[in-house]
């Protein structure tokens, strides 16, 4: 079967759905997602702070750089003294490039998932053959380093080509981050059965909101925090999903840093109210909740 012209999923109003609730009766399941990538100095892609034609461009790349080098140690603290889980986003090339910062989210018992291989490069232009190999590269250096294969996957930059559900469900994933479009998972259909889709925020993202619309780091932190309280009254009527979604190379900046905090401490007054989690547990909790789909 060829998923080219063919959806996905099937259109399912958020108000007609099949009602469950999360461990320990909660309503409201809150992740955190980390994002720590990695660039390539003077080739590819990058993140811009600011546009610049120029390679090597010296001011985006060590921008970029600051996350690995200070960002994440910043942010790895902070998720220490509210003792907030992290679902850790990987660029597989991370590894060889920044050597102990994963390792420092894995002994505090951390989910990794993986982002790629670098941030560098998207896949929406690849080949089959020539996707097929970056994620089995990107996977291996994971499950070479971790122990076992990763559970999650969110594409670099959120480029798909036409076959990378069917490319990572047969490769092992058991969930993707790359859609944006519910609060609740859901399954994908793909040529060799079901991947799920756990919401991952397009919105609540330091990416898109601060660099991508110039929104203040105080603005940002109040998006998080009215999110929050009005899924947690939504919540009484249906299970939702929130995501936070956050950068080491923007979040991890000192001044944004202390607005975090006031976030994660609001959090942290409420945490008896709802499910503070990590997408892989997410994912495992409701894969045995949800109808899959007929293919």
């Amino acid at each position: 079967m060829s998923f080219k012209t063919l959806l996905r999923y099937r259109y399912s109003p958020v108000t007609q759905r099949p009602d469950y609730s999360w461990p320990d009766g909660k309503r409201l399941a809150v992740y955190l997602a980390l994002n720590v990538e990695q660039y390539k100095f003077g080739e590819g892609l990058i993140e811009e702070l600011v546009r610049s034609p120029d390679q090597p461009d010296v001011l985006n790349y060590s921008w970029c750089d600051y996350g690995t080098r200070v960002g994440v140690w910043r942010l790895l603290e902070l998720m220490e003294e509210f003792r907030i889980p992290v679902t850790l986003l990987v660029n597989s090339d991370l590894y060889a490039a920044c050597p102990g910062v994963v390792d420092a989210f894995r002994e505090r018992g951390d989910e990794i998932a993986c982002h790629g291989r670098t941030n560098k490069e998207r896949q929406g232009s690849m080949s089959g053959d020539a996707e097929r190999a970056l994620i089995e590269e990107a996977t291996s250096v994971l499950e070479k380093h971790e122990g076992k294969r990763p559970a999650g996957w969110l594409s670099p930059w959120i480029s798909e080509t036409n076959l990378t559900p069917d490319l990572l469900q047969a490769a092992g994933y058991r969930y993707v981050l790359d859609w944006c479009s519910d609060d609740q998972p859901f399954w994908l259909r793909t040529t060799g059965g079901p991947l799920l889709a756990v919401p991952y925020p397009q919105e609540l993202n330091d990416s898109s909101t601060v660099i991508g619309r110039f929104m203040s780091a105080a603005d940002f932190a109040d998006m998080i925090v009215d999110n929050f309280d009005e899924m947690l009254r939504q919540s009484v009527r249906q299970p939702l999903v929130m995501g936070i979604a956050l950068h080491a190379h923007i979040s991890g900046q000192p001044f944004r840093l202390s607005h975090l905090r006031r976030v994660l401490a609001h959090l942290d007054a409420k945490r008896s109210e709802y499910w503070l989690t990590r997408a892989g547990s997410i994912a495992d909790h409701v894969s045995q909740l949800l109808p899959i789909p007929a293919q």
